[in-house]
């Protein structure tokens, strides 16, 4: 008898809970997060809301790692508002070896990133000063040199050398295109080439290397710069760090091809955090456009 007023007086209760309950969220749309409400950090595994993040141009509050930028966020954190115009965004890549799946790759990552090609280039303005600039996008093929960003970096510097501009490249890359083999290759010797012409014109090129930046590119371009710049952090060699360890049979230290690494060893020349980079930069411009301004005028007095 006991036992069945209970399980009777447990029955009502329940009905009475699903009746309140449906009375309270009848007229309530049920609510979902989003995936990309948070983003989690590589290094201390903290998650951070978007919203934060692009306060903070993707630099970790937590532990000051500084994320990938892709070739748009970058264009945007260090050009004037509204001064970028792009240059050669009609060059696309094709697959002229017929290499399996290219295609397909190609129109995979143009229709993720938004982008033509694993590189932007164009001018805009710093502090109100002109620049030629190229930023790579790790995003689009890890920022793979193939034949197109080849012929665009080249581009420019030859668009900045013929209008006496400085020049900015800001490098992200997993290196040489496989998909193109010799053809991804030969950039590493046209972009050198070019960037030489540059240099004999007395004009400056600053290199601002970003995570990861190796390879073909970083055995050419990314370390011609008069001025070589890093983010903290940023991985910056050629062969991977396992490649040479089995290759010289030695251990290698634990921050082995780190921007800290290579500022020690006189790779670079300065480690400036993404909040100070384009007043850095701007500075450096100055005292460049100073110096020419000096050369033209003792030109002009002889």
């Amino acid at each position: 008898m006991i036992q069945t007023l209970f399980s009777n007086r447990k029955e009502k209760i329940k009905i009475f809970k699903e009746r309140i309950n449906y009375r309270l969220n009848k007229n309530q749309k049920t609510k979902t997060i989003p995936d990309n409400i948070f983003k989690t950090c590589p290094k201390c595994n903290n998650s951070l809301p978007i919203s934060e993040l692009v306060k903070v141009d993707y630099v970790c509050s937590v532990c000051n790692h500084h994320f990938k930028l892709n070739a748009e966020d970058r264009i945007n954190l260090l050009l004037d508002d509204n001064t970028f115009k792009e240059k050669d965004r009609r060059y696309i890549s094709k697959n002229i070896d017929n290499f399996p799946k290219y295609t397909e790759s190609l129109t995979k990552y143009k229709n993720q990133t938004g982008q033509n090609e694993a590189v932007v280039t164009g001018t805009g303005m710093i502090d109100n000063q002109k620049v030629a600039i190229a930023v790579m996008d790790s995003f689009f093929m890890m920022g793979s040199m193939g034949h197109i960003v080849g012929d665009k970096i080249t581009r420019i510097i030859e668009f900045a050398t013929k209008h006496h501009l400085p020049l900015l490249i800001c490098s992200a890359s997993g290196g040489a295109r496989m998909q193109e083999g010799i053809l991804s290759l030969v950039q590493m010797v046209k972009t050198s080439a070019a960037l030489k012409r540059h240099s004999d014109a007395d004009l400056l090129y600053i290199s601002l290397i970003t995570h990861p930046t190796t390879g073909g590119v970083s055995a050419s371009f990314s370390s011609l710069g008069d001025i070589i710049i890093a983010e903290p952090k940023a991985l910056y060699g050629f062969a991977g760090k396992r490649v040479i360890q089995d290759t010289i049979n030695q251990e290698l230290p634990e921050d082995f091809q780190s921007a800290e690494f290579c500022l020690e060893s006189g790779f670079i020349d300065q480690i400036v955090e993404r909040k100070n980079l384009k007043n850095n930069i701007s500075t450096i411009l100055k005292m460049h456009g100073e110096k020419i301004w000096t050369i033209q005028l003792m030109k002009k007095s002889k």
